[in-house]
């Protein structure tokens, strides 16, 4: 199965491919500070996605940081430690979330 996705001016694209986690909420203080809001996302494994375009990562704790685009200011990822990269559903091209698995925060 795979999934594309891009930020709102286009300048950054990507693929998917494999299986993706249902999508969880956080609202930890930083999801809500870079977003306004919570956070709704997915994740799939690092070898299972293909950015094209630059992505601009801020280093947002010491063991974690949040790639955006510096054209338009979509969030679009968060990569911690692991082997998993979450992405930002809203940037996801045609998918409708129905379910929020679970609230993390």
């Amino acid at each position: 199965m795979m999934k594309t996705g891009s930020c709102l001016c286009g300048d950054v694209r990507f693929e998917l491919k494999g299986e993706l986690r249902p999508v969880i909420a956080c609202h930890c203080v930083q999801c809500r500070k870079t977003s306004g809001h919570h956070v709704a996302a997915t994740s799939v494994r690092r070898d299972q996605i293909a950015v094209q375009g630059a992505v601009t990562w801020y280093q947002s704790s010491d063991t974690a940081r949040r790639g955006f685009c510096a054209t338009c200011g979509s969030n679009l990822f968060w990569d911690g430690a692991g082997a998993n990269i979450s992405v930002f559903a809203g940037t996801l091209d045609g998918c409708k979330v129905t379910q929020i698995l679970a609230v993390s925060g």
